[in-house]
């Protein structure tokens, strides 16, 4: 649950805020943690809100108009249900092709949501250093105790955000 929350569910969901979505977290959170404890016995343990599922459908290269973006989740559902049948044939066909290849056309999808996503992030002048503190950790594919660098960078954009804010702030004693 904490490695789904953190590698799955806080880029989610920072992902879809950054997009103007306005998501009701804790529901959220309660209703995929109770389905992944409910389903993980039958080996369905990762129900999240899925990180670069929730990048690509957002953007506006899934939609132009914001209020019809759904279609691409749903049409997203439709090719993971695909994905899950023909498993074993799309696997091997990703061996066979190069892994230039394959991280190029995972760059491509990527590519508007994470020029979007910097924008966002670099806009607020008092917010950039943390924003670029978080990207950086995120970037460096640090793993500490296990735990992959999308939390590590959530955490030190998070302590960066909090100690730049602290020193930047004017004092009321004048």
């Amino acid at each position: 649950f904490l490695v789904t929350m953190a590698s799955q569910n806080a880029p989610g969901v920072a992902t879809m805020k950054a997009s103007g979505y306005q998501l009701p977290v804790s529901p959220l959170m309660i209703f995929t943690g109770l389905l992944a404890l409910l389903l993980s016995p039958f080996g369905v343990y990762s129900i999240c809100i899925a990180a670069i599922t929730a990048a690509i459908c957002q953007s506006p290269d899934a939609h132009p108009d914001p209020t019809r973006r759904w279609l691409a989740a749903a049409a997203a559902g439709v090719f993971y249900l695909l994905a899950g049948w023909f498993g074993g044939s799309i696997t091997a066909l990703m061996v066979a092709l190069p892994v230039s290849w394959v991280q190029m056309l995972a760059g491509l999808a990527l590519l508007s949501t994470i020029s979007g996503s910097l924008y966002q992030a670099l806009t607020h002048e008092n917010e950039r250093d943390a924003a670029v503190i978080a990207f950086l950790v995120t970037a460096s594919g640090l793993t500490l105790m296990g735990i992959g660098s999308a939390f590590w960078g959530l955490i030190a954009g998070g302590i960066g955000y909090a100690v730049l804010t602290r020193t930047r702030r004017p004092s009321l004693s004048g």
